[in-house]
């Protein structure tokens, strides 16, 4: 029978339980797919803990790849046999099977292993819609990527960097620091250690950065806002460290008449030629070899837990995995 990780309460990684489920057959448009492996991001970790509520009881997970096993009526780019990946907006990737709308599920390319989909799908997309639609990243130009050794941060710093820009990487230890200049970072800041907007005027003689990507939150909110440029664009795409809390739009006219955005996947992604689109372009630069997939570890399905605790503690670098 197959299994999946559910919550039946909000709290920490102890409330994820193992359990038995039902095998469901796809419906019209839908597939069923046997997963291979299954991507741990930050927002499953929100799910859990209720900063994102939930329906109660509720599956975890946004993220995975498998092969399809069976297709739905009316399913006609898919069949049995075809190795996907998704990344969903509705929890509940973290199990042996998954029916899927087949609209929301992407077939791979030979070049892209199962592991490196469901080490991308979420992360990847996510550096994809920020470096690509976000702010369309060029050639030359100063960013300052947060948290730029964990999943979507690794991902985003080497595209940066292909695409011609001047990463300024934001990491919390000496080791994520070697790291991220081993994958393209132009300068790195340890946070805690330094103060972040003084050195990145610093780096850039002054100025500030024209864009700021930051998945941390609430502890590096002003910050980032502190160094940007005059017209800047902060991102604030997750919250690692907590979610930000109100702020007045004159913080903005104060800072030199900042752009602010709080953007998620799923809107840039919302119809399925999106979708089609992101997974190509992100398929292309890894098939190229200018981003590489880091796998930081590999855990077994019944021990999510011990993937939670060692996410939120900051233990990590690349992209986490479950393997089935």
């Amino acid at each position: 029978m197959p299994r999946a990780i559910r919550i039946h309460e909000h709290g920490g990684p102890e409330v994820l339980r193992l359990e038995a489920v039902e095998s469901a057959p796809p419906g019209r448009g839908q597939v069923r797919i046997r997963q291979t492996a299954i991507g741990v991001n930050f927002i499953d970790t929100y799910d859990r803990s209720g900063l994102y509520p939930v329906s109660m009881p509720s599956g975890i997970g946004r993220e995975a790849a498998g092969v399809v096993l069976e297709a739905g009526r009316g399913v006609t780019k898919l069949r049995e046999g075809d190795r996907v990946a998704y990344a969903g907006n509705t929890p509940g990737a973290y199990c042996d099977e998954r029916v899927m709308d087949a609209a929301r599920v992407v077939k791979l390319p030979d070049s892209v292993s199962d592991r490196e989909a469901a080490a991308l799908m979420l992360k990847g997309l996510t550096a994809w819609f920020l470096l690509r639609r976000c702010h369309r990243v060029r050639r030359g130009e100063w960013v300052l990527l947060h948290a730029a050794a964990g999943g979507v941060g690794l991902i985003a710093l080497q595209w940066a960097t292909a695409l011609g820009a001047r990463v300024i990487a934001v990491v919390g230890s000496d080791e994520k620091a070697m790291f991220a200049r081993e994958h393209g970072a132009a300068e790195v800041i340890v946070s805690g250690r330094e103060d972040i907007a003084v050195r990145v005027r610093a780096i850039t003689r002054g100025r500030g950065v024209p864009v700021v990507y930051d998945g941390v939150g609430k502890d590096t909110f002003f910050a980032s806002l502190d160094a940007l440029a005059p017209l800047g664009l902060m991102v604030s795409y997750g919250n690692a460290s907590g979610a930000v809390p109100p702020v007045a739009p004159l913080e903005l006219t104060r800072r030199g008449s900042l752009f602010l955005t709080r953007p998620t996947l799923f809107h840039y992604t919302a119809r399925a030629p999106e979708l089609a689109r992101g997974a190509r372009e992100l398929f292309e630069v890894v098939g190229s070899g200018k981003v590489k997939v880091r796998i930081g570890r590999e855990y077994a399905l019944a021990d999510a837990a011990g993937a939670h605790r060692d996410l939120e503690a900051r233990r990590t670098t690349g992209s986490l995995l479950l393997v089935p």
